[in-house]
């Protein structure tokens, strides 16, 4: 195994996620966080991920036989689906219980999180400045040996290199929501960062049962986030320029391609504080009455009243029902 022990920096939805995946796959895993208040709002996102995990893994027993199953199974969590049965899926889920138990952490003390640490994974909000705050914060507890990761969905890793303290050994491993059914893991360096050290982040998205997409060069927003950011705010304009509702657009989007969530749908899973972190990145959202200002005022509305979405219990969508 190439990394014994892995420190994700933040509790966010897709840092809970990864720290589950990689707990799931037998790492030593220790979340770095600010707060006493951080541990709690982690720990509900570690309740809610692993329950999911383990309803997948339950689901994924009516599967077996059906055709469609090598199309639905919770890939990460299930590595031969060919020659997959229920009881090996009892296995998985029992494994799965004791290694959340026994290989998730939390720390508070910076002295103290990073010992020893293989990999580390930041994790943090769209927000540059508490990026660079924070690698600037952690940087000299390092180990000399650590691959320093960031799983930013827009931001280049060349922004970040020379406030890490070791460029060479950083570069952005991005992973899709729902890491355990999505899994994969868009992997891009920067002009610094050392090509073996890539390759070790290749191997390490393998460990964690991922499929790793290598970049050959920077791209704002990776593979992925280049096509589906694209979408999403063409479907945010259209509800704050008033065209429609943003039911009737995910209606519209089901209808005419067979997807089985709209881009509100989506947003929702994302997190509608994601969403509007990446809007403020454009410049337009500054200008009063630009379709990206309209955007920033109905998001923040909605993150007033606390719907920021899936994990909140509500956002575009009612999950409290």
């Amino acid at each position: 195994m190439l990394a014994e022990k892995v420190v994700v920096v933040g509790g966010g939805v897709l840092g809970a996620q990864i720290g589950l995946m990689s707990a799931y796959t037998g790492h030593d895993t220790t979340f770095f966080l600010r707060s006493e208040g951080s541990i709690g709002r982690t720990q509900a996102k570690i309740d809610h991920f692993s329950a999911q995990m383990l309803q997948d893994l339950e689901a994924a027993k009516k599967l077996i036989g059906n055709p469609i199953g090598k199309l639905l199974y919770p890939r990460a969590l299930i590595e031969d689906w060919d020659n997959i049965t229920a009881e090996k899926i009892d296995e998985y889920a029992k494994q799965a219980k004791d290694r959340f138990e026994k290989c998730l952490h939390y720390e508070l003390d910076v002295t103290k999180a990073f010992v020893d640490a293989d990999i580390v994974i930041e994790s943090m909000s769209e927000d540059p400045k508490a990026k660079i705050a924070i690698y600037e914060q952690i940087r000299e507890h390092l180990p000399e040996k650590t691959i320093l990761l960031t799983n930013s969905s827009t931001l280049l890793p060349s922004q970040f290199a020379d406030h890490t303290g070791r460029p060479e050994k950083y570069c952005a491993l991005h992973f899709a929501n729902e890491i355990w059914k999505n899994n994969t893991a868009e992997i891009m360096g920067h002009p610094g960062t050392d090509p073996e050290v890539f390759k070790k982040v290749v191997a390490f998205a393998l460990e964690l049962n991922m499929i790793p997409l290598q970049l050959h060069k920077e791209q704002p927003g990776y593979i992925l986030n280049s096509m589906l950011v694209p979408f999403l705010n063409a479907a945010q304009e259209l509800w704050a320029n008033e065209v429609s509702d943003p039911e009737t657009i995910d209606l519209t989007w089901r209808l005419a391609t067979g997807a089985p969530a709209g881009p509100f749908k989506i947003l929702d899973v994302v997190g509608l504080e994601t969403a509007y972190n990446i809007n403020q990145m454009n410049p337009k959202s500054q200008e009063e009455g630009s379709s990206s200002n309209k955007i920033a005022k109905l998001l923040k509305e909605k993150i007033d009243r606390g719907e920021t979405g899936v994990n909140a219990g509500k956002g575009f969508y009612d999950y409290k029902k």
